[in-house]
């Protein structure tokens, strides 16, 4: 399974960006249960902790495409110092709003801001697309960066948890302002793998050239595929709460991150020679049926096996949509496409936890399953309605 990994990183540069972005991209995880905690634990007032935290992911979801235009008209090193320091900027500022009692609409200004990271995830994905020729190593790569993601999903939040709960409510975000500041400029830094600015910076194919129906399409499917993921998450702590075992909810969670990790892996490993279309297409759909599994959930132990099978799901869908946007961007936008495909999965997540918290209030955790269930199938019809604009599409992944 390892082989086509170690082929891989034979790649001069390859390790130390994919490591950069590692890093950087360890804030993604931590931003939101980090704010939760910084505002519950200073005032106590859990509405305003999670407005505030969806205000940021908010923030990161809408800007994120613009900063992706931006990295590929004028560079990545270009882009990244001066929206850093931005970043920096609006988190330090939400801690000092927050210990100093200012204002409460000081507070969501500066979560705006800090909502202003780059996504870092597409510009790692970019790197690999610029030094990699098109084929299936670009396959491998991006499902190797899909493994990434899931180490940081379950690696950051108990990070930020400890560091809130055991040193002080802002370790936590200060703790992310480190890590995306570290990585990012370790990133910049790194010119031989940037990838070429097309056009010298002044031309762009401008936005109806970029939003074709394809990346629609895909940005829509992760949309829903992100309510999947905020859901669950939610649900799953309520869940093992009501049954008096609180402490199987990190497990279970893990549990659903293993399985989409090993999902990756093995995905990136095999030499596919179908189309990406068309692998996406049921890829998105077995994820939709995946998540029907959970109507059958009357247990803990039972949660925790539906949620390894579920998360089996997860990844060949999250693989196959970049590499999918690759395949249908103009020259010269990789990482705005790759941007928007991220925007759907952040605004999917926010709305999938939004919506939870009221339904598990009214009608409890075991109903509330029902919520990312819905959301699955709607996944699943959303890439068959849109499957005209993906069919035929990558055939230049294709093994050879």
């Amino acid at each position: 399974m390892f082989g086509p990994y170690r082929v891989l990183f034979r790649v001069d540069g390859s390790w130390q960006f994919s490591a950069a972005g590692f890093v950087a991209r360890l804030p993604i995880s931590m931003m939101g249960i980090g704010t939760v905690l910084l505002i519950s634990q200073s005032t106590g007032r859990y509405a305003l902790a999670g407005a505030l935290a969806g205000t940021v992911a908010m923030s990161s979801a809408i800007f994120g495409p613009l900063i992706g235009r931006l990295v590929d008209r004028f560079g990545q090193a270009r882009i990244l110092r001066p929206f850093l320091l931005a970043y920096v900027a609006g988190v330090v500022g939400l801690i000092l709003a927050v210990e100093t009692a200012a204002p409460v609409w000081t507070w969501f200004v500066a979560a705006v801001i800090g909502g202003l990271l780059p996504s870092f995830g597409s510009l790692v994905r970019a790197r690999w697309a610029a030094v990699l020729p098109a084929g299936a190593d670009r396959q491998t790569a991006f499902a190797f960066e899909s493994v990434v993601d899931e180490v940081v999903f379950v690696a950051g939040p108990p990070l930020v948890t400890f560091l809130a709960i055991g040193v002080s409510p802002a370790a936590g975000l200060l703790a992310a302002v480190v890590f995306g500041v570290a990585g990012g400029l370790i990133l910049a830094v790194q010119r031989r793998t940037e990838p070429a600015i097309t056009g010298g910076g002044s031309v762009h194919p401008g936005f109806r050239a970029v939003m074709r129906p394809g990346l629609l399409v895909v940005s829509l499917t992760m949309l829903g595929a992100g309510a999947v993921f905020g859901s669950v998450e939610v649900i799953v702590v309520a869940y093992a709460d009501e049954q008096d075992h609180p402490a199987w909810a990190g497990a279970i969670l893990a549990v659903y991150a293993g399985g989409s990790l090993l999902a990756g892996l093995a995905y990136g490993a095999r030499r596919w020679r179908s189309e990406l279309g068309p692998r996406f297409l049921l890829a998105a759909v077995i994820f939709g049926l995946g998540a029907t599994f959970l109507l059958a959930v009357n247990s803990l132990p039972l949660l925790a096996a539906v949620m390894f099978v579920s998360g089996l799901s997860i990844s060949p869908v999250l693989i196959g949509g970049t590499a999918l946007i690759e395949s249908l961007m103009p020259p010269g936008t990789l990482t705005e496409g790759l941007s928007w495909v991220t925007a759907g999965l952040i605004v999917g997540v926010t709305v999938g936890a939004a919506l939870s918290g009221p339904i598990i209030d009214g009608y409890g955790a075991q109903r509330a399953l029902l919520l990312p269930v819905v959301a699955g199938l709607v996944t699943a019809a959303t890439a068959l309605t849109g499957s005209r604009w993906l069919v035929g599409r990558g055939s230049a992944m294709l093994a050879r």
